[in-house]
């Protein structure tokens, strides 16, 4: 599948890789920064943004996604960003095409399987319930949404998935029916027998459980490298809460 992809600057190459229901504007900013030094690659993730939509969603096809834009772009080694689904893609990726990565960094995501999604199911379905036959503008899907999802930071994330299908149109752009059904599949954990014995950071928000301290074991056994750092005024969203911290982190991991 040809991914759509955003890119910045030149020198080497990084790839950033975003979260469920994200897309890769989200990553603008800190990727034209990083661009200062860095060829920067962000592409949105299938059935994310502007690329294809496919029923087939799941990490199998997600890290082949990434090996085809790799082969399309001739890079050799790449420094692998991934946030959340985009973080579980990469360790997966990293485990099955060590050759491939040079160094990783995971935002907020752990090798286990969730056993519960249920927020993340019930933010599917808001997205599914809103009625694009009666808004006209961004502020009434948002008024529909405000009826399931409270939280005005987190609707805001998810407004940036709408577009103008047509003059008159509003819809998502995700492909919100194949996230749907593929929902317990993206959740299940990292179980393959490889080691990534590269260096490998995590990056985990001190407000957010997604990393918990039961999962570093599991992680120094897949990434013997491996070193964890905290933000400690950070949610799931580590990038977005302190990106000043955030890329510091990330930018004297690489330089290391």
């Amino acid at each position: 599948m040809k991914l759509f992809y955003r890119h910045f600057g030149s020198g080497k190459p990084v790839v950033i890789l975003h979260g469920l229901f994200g897309l890769s504007d989200n990553w603008v900013t800190f990727g034209r920064k990083l661009g200062e030094q860095y060829s920067v690659y962000i592409p949105d993730l299938r059935n994310h943004g502007l690329s294809p939509h496919s029923p087939h969603f799941n990490f199998s096809v997600l890290e082949n996604d990434l090996l085809d834009m790799i082969e399309e772009w001739e890079l050799d080694e790449i420094f692998l960003i991934g946030h959340s689904l985009g973080g579980k893609t990469a360790i997966s990726f990293s485990l099955h095409h060590p050759e491939k990565v040079k160094k990783l960094v995971v935002v907020d995501i752990s090798l286990r399987k969730s056993i519960s999604f249920g927020h993340h199911q019930a933010l599917l379905d808001a997205m599914l319930s809103v009625d694009f036959r009666s808004v006209h503008s961004r502020s009434e899907v948002d008024g529909q949404l405000m009826l399931k999802v409270p939280n005005a930071k987190l609707r805001q994330f998810l407004l940036k998935n709408v577009y103008w299908r047509d003059h008159q149109s509003l819809d998502w752009r995700l492909n919100l029916r194949a996230i749907n059904d593929q929902l317990p599949a993206i959740f299940e954990g990292v179980n393959d027998t490889g080691v990534f014995d590269r260096p490998v950071m995590f990056i985990r928000g001190g407000m957010s459980d997604y990393i918990q301290n039961t999962d570093l074991a599991e992680i120094k056994m897949k990434f013997p490298g491996a070193v964890v750092a905290t933000i400690a005024n950070a949610s799931h969203w580590v990038h977005a809460d302190a990106p000043g911290e955030f890329y510091t982190l990330v930018y004297d991991f690489l330089n290391r």
